[in-house]
């Protein structure tokens, strides 16, 4: 296996934060501004901030251990590191069934944006006949190559920001900085930090690619550190623009629309819709780039069967996990059996990080290749504080989630049983030592 065809490492720093930027900003920047401002008031700005430095924490602890690998799989690869195959095959179990009914639902979202400017898709044959065709559209293209695809996500992410910072840059011209002070709504503090918890997740994906990434283990670590800090400035500007243009009549269920038709009239509303429909369009290209990666990997470690490993002779992509991949989303989403399935996984999810933090830590004792070199005390301290932020999140799960969770878990190792090799075509984890 380590002789076999691999794909070619096409993704340079600036690729790594798109992809990063677009794991995070998808739908949910156009609901953000007015969930956050009615409960963080006009401190909403410094939440921000403060979210972002707990995400660096998390960041941090992936971000140093990507810097000792250059294969592709990312959390699950750390955790397969530290921990074994069983282990590693559960985490890439809980990160591709968290994410998949993430997308699943996500082309339902899409679909009803494209009904708000065009009613026709409201009809239950088209909708579904929609989600149908974008799933094979985005399937295709992810298997026709990288650096297709990665340009469609260019061309996608431009076509989405810049209505979004027209929108920011034309309402504080007009209006000025927000100057009324309101105070924070305390009693919804937890549900307010949930909220940006989630609005800062999936800054990482960068890592799931590594295998084809220019020196990885720089460029992976740099990109996830760059995109933050583009996130949270978008995040603020965003906020910031939403407070000065309309924050009483804007509606609470689409105020970036609302705001659009305030600053630009009624056109301004449907300029925002669109871009929604390409934010969301990119974030689901996105991850049919990323998250096939996870399988591929998988398969060329023997955690998968050795199919998930085949490499377009054409393309050089790995065609047959991102084929899979994208069968996968249509059942789930044309099936509608997405909804239980993304509320059970976001425990798992949580899970799997929690995992990472206790797999850098044994990596880090054991002196595992290059990694202890260089690590002080203030590691310990990052390690704490995205434990700390971690059991947090987990603490926001519903409780009637641990069950089902548990159930997950159970049904990933009898698959792990069924699915492992243990013949000797498989790929050993390389491990930097310099």
């Amino acid at each position: 296996m380590d002789q076999a065809k691999k794909p070619p490492r096409v993704i340079g720093l600036g690729s790594a934060v798109l992809l990063n930027l677009n794991g995070v900003v998808g739908a949910g920047i156009f609901a953000l501004p007015a969930l956050l401002y009615a409960g963080a008031g006009s401190l909403a700005p410094l939440a921000i901030l403060v979210f972002a430095l707990l995400t660096a924490s998390t960041l941090a602890i992936a971000g140093k251990l990507s810097t000792l690998f250059d294969q592709s799989g990312g959390p699950q690869l750390y955790v397969e590191t530290a921990f074994g195959r069983f282990a590693g095959f559960e985490a890439g179990w809980c990160i591709l069934g968290a994410n998949i009914a993430a997308r699943a639902a996500n082309f339902h979202v899409i679909v009803s944006y494209l009904a708000a400017v065009f009613p026709l898709f409201d009809d239950p044959v088209l909708r579904m006949a929609t989600i149908l065709a974008l799933i094979v559209v985005f399937t295709l293209l992810a298997i026709s190559g990288t650096r297709r695809s990665i340009g469609a996500l260019w061309v996608g992410t431009v076509l989405k920001l810049a209505p979004i910072l027209l929108l920011c840059l034309a309402g504080l011209f007009v209006n000025g900085l927000p100057t009324n002070y309101v105070a924070p709504q305390f009693s919804e503090v937890e549900a307010t930090a949930l909220l940006l918890a989630y609005a800062f997740s999936g800054g990482g994906v960068s890592t799931i690619s590594a295998g084809e990434t220019k020196n990885p283990h720089r460029t992976v670590f740099l990109s996830m550190y760059i995109n933050l800090a583009i996130v949270a400035a978008l995040y603020a500007l965003v906020l910031l623009a939403y407070v000065a243009i309309a924050p009483d009549g804007a509606n609470v269920d689409r105020p970036l629309a609302a705001a659009g038709e305030a600053v630009f009239g009624g056109w301004g509303g449907t300029l925002i819709a669109v871009a929604a429909i390409f934010s969301i369009g990119t974030g689901q290209l996105n991850y049919f780039v990323t998250m096939p990666r996870l399988l591929y990997g998988m398969g060329r470690r023997g955690l998968l069967p050795a199919r998930f490993a085949s490499i377009s002779d054409r393309f050089d992509t790995p065609w047959f996990a991102i084929a899979i991949y994208g069968v996968i989303i249509a059942f789930l989403a044309l099936s509608g059996t997405f909804q239980s399935l993304a509320n059970l996984l976001v425990a798992a999810e949580t899970l799997v990080v929690l995992v990472m933090i206790a797999a850098f830590v044994t990596m880090w004792k054991r002196g595992t290749g290059a990694f202890a070199k260089g690590l002080g005390a203030r590691w310990g301290v990052i390690a704490a504080v995205a434990t700390v932020f971690m059991f947090w999140m987990l603490a926001q799960v519903p409780q009637s989630a641990a069950v089902p969770t548990l159930g997950i878990l159970v049904a990933g190792g009898l698959v792990y049983l069924l699915s492992r090799r243990t013949d000797g075509e498989v790929e050993k984890i390389h491990i930097a030592t310099g």
